[in-house]
């Protein structure tokens, strides 16, 4: 590892909410040898209308704690949304309480989706942009006191007439909180998609980003946006090649080499790869030495 990208992991087996695949989906993340962990906490039940339920927070605790890996971080909600009108105030309830959870279970980051929605009547995207600086900036202090960073993760298009900020925008949302415990999170295959749904340049999304960002999900695809929204196997989407597919490093067509051959990230920033491990666990040990690769390769050109 190097200053700029100083642990490598996986995402575990997000569980069905009673916490019985926990323990085994952390194990086999530690068995790989990778030192960072993202848990998909959304998944467990540990949060009730903004507030923590104590006793599954503790069984979850019991659990974490026999596992040693140099970073720890919690994915948000899936639905987090602070540009999202209607439910604002309990969105921000919620990511309180996954900040105090972060700081409860030691995880040092919490990814945060970036926002959209349809435009009201009379709104601008300036309105909505607003509303989620805001949001970030007020949940920033929080994070300072829990010694936690919210990575903002950069989404692409869902729906049509959605508005949903570029890769750039979000780089541009970070710099305007100005603070350190809001970074921004490269997710490289929704950029791809996102770039090729506005015909953006993919790689130049990819540099603005790179400066301000703080963690990193990395997983393979073409880049294509969903062309078709029916699939009876995730397998055929594989085939096809469509859509978000979290792919094993080198199943997709993102060029790897040479964007970490040009990016240099914040310090202390880590690589998680978002592979599906229920269908790619044979994929994992292939994935994690390519990725250390990859970050020697970042280690290489900021020592030069």
């Amino acid at each position: 590892m190097n200053e700029f990208i100083s642990a490598i992991g996986f995402c575990n087996r997000t569980g069905k909410g009673d916490l019985s695949s926990l323990d085994a989906s952390l194990r086999e993340i530690a068995d790989t040898g990778a030192d960072a962990c993202e848990i998909g906490i959304y998944g467990e039940e540990i949060i009730s209308r903004g507030r923590l339920i104590e006793d599954r927070l503790q069984r979850v605790a019991d659990i974490t704690r026999k596992y040693h890996f140099k970073k720890l971080s919690l994915h948000g909600q899936i639905v987090s949304n602070f540009m999202d009108r209607q439910h604002h105030d309990l969105q921000k309830k919620v990511v309180r309480a996954m900040l105090e959870l972060c700081d409860r279970l030691g995880a040092g980051i919490l990814v945060h989706h970036s926002g959209a929605a349809q435009l009201a009547a009379g709104e601008s995207a300036a309105d909505l942009d607003k509303m989620e600086r805001d949001a970030l900036a007020e949940m920033s202090d929080i994070a300072k006191g829990y010694g936690v960073r919210i990575a903002l993760e950069n989404i692409f298009t869902t729906e049509t007439g959605q508005y949903r900020q570029t890769p750039s925008q979000v780089a541009e949302t970070v710099r305007s909180i100005g603070s350190d415990n809001v970074v921004a999170l490269i997710d490289f295959s929704h950029a791809y998609i996102e770039a090729t749904h506005r015909g953006l340049d993919f790689r130049e999304q990819l540099r603005a980003m790179a400066p301000v960002a703080g963690h990193l999900h990395v997983h393979d695809s073409f880049g294509l946006p969903y062309s078709m929204n029916r699939f009876y196997h995730p397998a055929e989407a594989t085939a096809l090649g469509i859509g978000d597919l979290h792919l094993p490093i080198g199943w997709g067509d993102i060029p790897w080499d040479d964007i970490f051959a040009e990016l240099i990230f914040l310090p202390d920033t880590a690589l998680i790869m978002e592979i599906n491990a229920e269908r790619f666990a044979d994929q994992q040990p292939a994935s994690l030495e390519r990725a250390r690769r990859l970050a020697t390769v970042v280690g290489l050109r900021s020592a030069a």
